[in-house]
């Protein structure tokens, strides 16, 4: 599979802030930096105070003291822009991870979602340009391209948001841009810690919306990397695609348990049979390199080069989609259970 860690990101004496920074991704995230580099300091944003302590016990199990040093715990929510623009006073990257995730729920309660995943899009914004932050990365979701769910729409209002924030920094020089990749193996909600429990339990078949269904897979060391990797070669504007393999949920079954039955259970409300990472009408703005694409800004008004030839990429055909179903790269039950076993997922 794809490998993303960036050559030459230098994150020495940066001062680095997570929004969500609890969740799997921010703890692996936050583990990475201290791992690589070396920061002045690494501020967790979160609202859950539970969360930011079970983190901080296990980073002081784990840790040396130097590391832990460096590693701050605010509490407070994306929805609040004035707790927000407090806790980035001196920040010179934000790596924006927050949101309501879930699409049952974002179903059920709509408000709650544009709350948290546009309104925070936003105060994020506002705060950051107030703060002169160097550069936000935000992270998406494949649900953003062509969405049919709640969920979806939110982080499509929230990828527009951060793309069109680069037309609002002036001479403040805040970059902004987006990462969008799909499923991740192993983090909390997804399918394969569902099915591990039910295989603890002892069950014999597990349940699958529909077999036609494929789903793209990343690990979760990937995901960072590939945000880091961002870090080097954002301009301002632009999304990020990894290029990451693609998997069948029949497959998936297989992978995890081979002698189990499978019960379709049927799609759920908001759900897609294939996930789309570049919609067709994106094609135009589209640009290939060797392990991913950029989608770049439709509308520029400020200083920006754009991609070119000469990055080592080339544009995409006028038909070109990257879904789920028409990838060329596909994970098989062995290779699967090979991702499983190297990340103890």
């Amino acid at each position: 599979m794809a490998g993303f860690a960036p050559d030459t990101l230098d994150l020495d004496g940066k001062v680095i802030l997570v929004t969500g920074g609890t969740g799997s991704f921010g703890q692996r995230f936050v583990d990475t930096v201290l791992k690589r580099y070396n920061p002045r300091k690494i501020i967790v944003y979160s609202r859950d105070e539970l969360k930011q302590s079970d983190m901080l016990q296990d980073m002081r199990e784990r840790l040396p003291a130097e590391a832990l040093a460096k590693m701050r715990f605010f509490l407070g929510d994306v929805r609040d822009r004035s707790r927000l623009t407090l806790a980035l006073r001196g920040v010179d990257v934000v790596i924006h991870a927050a949101a309501l995730k879930q699409v049952p729920a974002a179903e059920y309660n709509p408000s709650e979602c544009i709350q948290t995943n546009i309104i925070g899009a936003e105060n994020v914004v506002w705060a950051s340009l107030s703060n002169h932050v160097k550069q936000v990365v935000a992270l998406s979701t494949d649900k953003a391209c062509n969405p049919v769910n709640l969920y979806g729409a939110t982080k499509l209002a929230s990828d527009k948001t951060f793309v069109a924030a680069n037309n609002l920094s002036g001479d403040i020089g805040t970059r902004f841009a987006v990462v969008r990749y799909g499923n991740v193996v192993g983090s909390r909600g997804s399918v394969v810690p569902l099915f591990r429990r039910l295989l603890a339990r002892g069950a014999t078949e597990l349940p699958v919306t529909d077999p036609r269904m494929t789903r793209f897979w990343i690990t979760l060391d990937q995901g960072v990397d590939f945000v880091l990797s961002t870090l080097t070669r954002m301009r301002g504007g632009e999304i990020f695609v990894p290029k990451i393999p693609s998997m069948a949920m029949p497959d998936l079954v297989k992978a995890m348990a081979p002698l189990a039955t499978i019960r379709v259970v049927g799609i759920r409300p908001g759900e897609k049979l294939h996930e789309i990472m570049v919609g067709a009408d994106d094609a135009r703005q589209t640009y290939a390199f060797a392990d991913r694409y950029v989608i770049e800004p439709a509308f520029v008004e400020y200083t920006r080069t754009p991609f070119g030839p000469e990055d080592g990429g080339g544009p995409v055909a006028e038909d070109f989609s990257y879904a789920s179903d028409n990838n060329t790269e596909w994970l098989s039950p062995d290779g699967l259970r090979a991702m499983l076993e190297e990340t103890g997922a």
